[in-house]
């Protein structure tokens, strides 16, 4: 599906997320399939989805934001891929 990539590194993708529930609302990505945070092994990459975070909202002068991850269908993850949404602006109910 087409998207508007907003950064990427050898490990990460982050682009803006196709039904935002925020002003900004991007969606950062490990390159590399991991399911969910409860997938073996997955602290290994949510380091790197937070930095990723960090360096977004340096670089684009975002003082105040909201990073979440959704984990299992219980929990809201409805895509099984390991994601983190970065929001901010207004603040918004999280499902």
């Amino acid at each position: 599906m087409p998207s508007e990539i907003v950064y990427e590194d050898d490990k990460i993708l982050t682009f803006k997320d196709i039904n935002p529930k925020a002003p900004i609302h991007f969606l950062i990505v490990p390159k590399k399939h991991i399911e969910s945070i409860k997938s073996l092994n997955s602290e290994r990459i949510v380091d790197s989805l937070i930095l990723a975070a960090k360096n977004i909202a340096e670089k684009n002068k975002i003082s105040g934001y909201k990073l979440v991850f959704n984990v299992g269908r219980e929990g809201g993850q409805l895509i099984d891929h390991l994601h983190l949404h970065f929001l901010a602006g207004k603040p918004i109910k999280i499902p």
